[in-house]
């Protein structure tokens, strides 16, 4: 069973154009221990309120869970740098609050900083 402690919030942060980024995650081995992290991180009003949690987990094996959560295409790109690192069983979330503009191709650069601090952090 997790708990509290199992969740790691990043201390880092990226913004552009308004828009704001974080990235969280910890240890999880099947997509129930993905939701009760998520479920975890949204107990903070913060979080609770951002405009997309998107996540990935790669499992021993290679295959990969995932949600985009409305940005569509992040969850994917989470993958590719957990796979990118041979990172199995290790959950990133990458949060976003959106600022009012489009960002274009740069929000995928910016979720893929943001799952590499998790990753180069977590190591």
């Amino acid at each position: 069973m997790l708990n509290k402690d199992d969740l790691h919030i990043l201390e880092w942060s990226l913004t552009d154009r308004g828009s704001k980024y974080a990235v969280s995650g910890g240890r999880a081995a099947s997509k129930v221990e993905v939701l009760a992290l998520l479920k975890m991180l949204k107990k903070n009003k913060k979080f609770a309120k951002a405009t997309h949690n998107s996540w990935g987990l790669l499992l021993p094996g290679g295959d990969l869970l995932k949600s985009d959560d409305g940005e569509g295409g992040a969850g994917l790109v989470i993958g590719e740098v957990l796979r990118g690192a041979g990172l199995e069983g290790v959950l990133v979330i990458v949060t976003r609050w959106y600022g009012g503009v489009h960002l274009g191709g740069d929000r995928f650069r910016h979720v893929r900083s943001a799952a590499q601090a998790f990753v180069a952090d977590f190591r």
